[in-house]
């Protein structure tokens, strides 16, 4: 088969790989529907991450299954799949919880970007939909497995509720999915955090109330404007960067909450400082499969369009253009087709 290889900074390839195949009796090998490249994949790729040597990428997929292993029920072959970005058996504690993100069998993704994958834990990560989806929701389906699950548990983390004030730190395919789901939540008014036109557009389309183009400190002075010099009930961190984090902080007000899910990169939060703003703080890698089978009806009966993330589509071989039109932000989401 073929897929997606970093070999260094800026040095994507599509190459040759060994076949996706049954590893462990829990596995499923899926035929991809549709790929994509993730914000986060350009952590690695402007070396941000390091990348000591060659590997596969991607970890958000959608796809008919192949083969299942002996003690896979759930699906079948034939089936088209969701799944989550990381693995989860469903079964354990922190499954239990809520936090299959957390599982205590957990395999993080990272080879999607390919025409087959194995995915691990098939039992507790995929869920088939009824019938074979129109291909035209693909993509929203697609953006459920990472950045709408994603934006969905920023909203949740920032205990957005009905009436109350949101902000979006980030206008990358995430900040925008974290748009759709303040809206479903209720939020009444929110305020997106955007310089680019076309994401701006976008996330009014989503629901955004408003849109704020300052960073920084300007940024920070615009939303408590806004609010009354108070801050913002909720604050929906995508990024992942010291100065969203701290811009996310400032912009709560006392009280508020602050949801992170963009993976943080030389991020450090001041104790004394957290401590006496009296703002919550939670976040992390998202539970996906708790949300997928209710963002999976979302989309279906679109009442979500989430695939509106995705404004470049490419054959998989031209995955490295994907790579650079995202880097260069020509493209909010590129989308691949095997």
């Amino acid at each position: 088969m073929r897929g997606a290889v970093i070999h260094a900074p800026g040095d994507i390839r599509f190459e040759t790989l060994d076949d996706a195949k049954i590893l462990k009796r829990t596995d499923a090998v899926i035929r991809t529907a549709v790929t994509c490249v993730c914000g986060s994949d350009l952590w690695p790729y402007r070396g941000a991450e390091p990348t000591e040597q060659a590997h596969p990428m991607g970890h958000e997929y959608v796809g008919f299954v192949e083969e299942v292993g002996s003690e896979v029920t759930s699906v079948r072959p034939g089936q088209f799949v969701v799944g989550s970005f990381a693995t989860s058996d469903n079964t354990c504690a922190n499954c239990r919880n809520g936090f299959q993100s957390n599982c205590l069998n957990r395999e993080f993704m990272s080879t999607c970007q390919a025409e087959y994958v194995r995915i691990p834990n098939a039992e507790g990560t995929l869920v088939a939909t009824d019938d074979i989806p129109d291909e035209a929701l693909w993509p929203g389906l697609l953006a459920v497995s990472d950045v709408m699950g994603t934006g969905w548990w920023a909203a949740e983390a920032a205990e957005v509720r009905p009436g109350s004030t949101a902000v979006v730190v980030g206008d990358g395919a995430v900040g925008l999915c974290a748009v759709i789901a303040a809206k479903e939540m209720g939020a009444e008014r929110i305020i997106a955090m955007s310089r680019h036109a076309s994401r701006q557009k976008l996330a009014l389309e989503f629901g955004a109330t408003d849109i704020v183009t300052e960073r920084g400190d300007e940024g920070i002075a615009r939303i408590k404007e806004m609010t009354g010099g108070i801050g913002a009930d909720s604050v929906l961190e995508c990024v992942g960067t010291a100065q969203a984090m701290r811009q996310a902080l400032h912009s709560a007000r006392p009280g508020g909450s602050v949801g992170f899910v963009g993976v943080p990169h030389e991020v450090a939060v001041d104790g004394q400082e957290l401590f006496f703003s009296h703002v919550g703080l939670r976040g992390g890698p998202a539970p996906v499969r708790r949300y997928l089978p209710d963002l999976i009806d979302r989309v279906l009966t679109r009442r979500i369009e989430p695939g509106k993330v995705f404004d470049l589509t490419l054959p998989l071989e031209q995955v490295a253009e994907g790579y650079q039109a995202m880097d260069e932000r020509r493209a909010i989401k590129t989308l691949l087709k095997p």
